[in-house]
């Protein structure tokens, strides 16, 4: 006589190996891309913030600051790629609270108990913090063309220049989702949020760096932000980059490959789902 046991598992909750595809994979991201992009058109007063903050920084700098700062050029037109990564910076920093507030009300958990994957949290997050700065990007552009902005680059340019703040933006999001992540709460992500905010201002975003005491200007001539402000600047107004560009590049996707794999590692790391 043959007996037959039957062993019953109680179902789990681990990743299951279909959720493995890049369809899957696509799936879990758009579903979490989708509720980033709902909640941040519910809290308007925040997208307002990150688009009213950078105008009138604009307006401070142009119409009160602008006619005593010498920089070979219109001021607007000098300041302005400036002002874009500025405005980038507020919109990345409110995704460090978002990831924080996420995993402050339990959101984190109860995704632990579905099966996506790990990562499409994060890239729900980042995505639409890309998305936001978008929008506010091209506000505050189309609000310095009718300050007086006349940049002069080509077509060629624009693409280029609009690809590498992409590329910033994407970076600065990753940043952000680390941020969020190392915080124990909204605040505290708001307050480590706030060096992002600060690095443009140690830069040639306002003033050219040669006007700098020699020790800031080395600070600042020598961190990220000032060669992608210089290529932007550049690709915008028709001058020379020289080799502005390629530096830019590299900061810009070794901090966009540091901040993707720490933050995806952190994740993990921490158990959160």
């Amino acid at each position: 006589m043959t007996t037959t046991s039957t062993i019953t598992t109680a179902p789990s909750t681990a990743l299951s190996p279909a959720h493995g595809g890049v369809t899957n994979a696509f799936s879990d991201a758009s579903t979490l891309i989708g509720r980033n992009v709902r909640l941040a058109r519910r809290n308007l007063d925040t997208l307002i913030v990150s688009i009213a903050l950078p105008l009138l920084m604009m307006l401070l700098f142009v119409y009160v600051f602008g006619g005593a700062i010498e920089t070979g050029t219109e001021y607007i037109n000098y300041v302005v790629p400036g002002i874009v990564l500025l405005c980038t910076g507020y919109g990345a920093a409110n995704t460090a609270m978002s990831v924080a507030a996420d995993r402050a009300s339990g959101m984190v958990d109860r995704l632990r108990s579905l099966p996506i994957r790990s990562s499409a949290m994060l890239t729900g997050h980042v995505t639409a913090s890309v998305l936001r700065n978008a929008v506010s990007t091209t506000i505050v552009v189309l609000a310095a063309v009718a300050m007086g902005f006349r940049p002069t680059g080509s077509f060629t340019d624009w693409v280029l220049a609009a690809g590498l703040v992409l590329l910033y933006v994407l970076a600065l999001s990753w940043v952000a989702a680390g941020i969020g992540l190392i915080a124990k709460s909204v605040e505290s992500a708001s307050v480590l949020g706030f060096v992002m905010l600060f690095l443009p201002y140690l830069s040639s975003a306002f003033v050219p760096t040669a006007t700098m005491p020699s020790v800031l200007r080395a600070v600042s001539e020598n961190q990220p932000i000032t060669p992608v402000i210089e290529t932007v600047r550049g690709l915008l107004t028709g001058t020379p980059i020289g080799g502005q560009g390629w530096v830019a590049l590299a900061w810009t996707v070794g901090i966009l490959a540091v901040a993707a794999s720490g933050s995806t590692w952190l994740y993990r790391r921490r158990n959160l789902v």
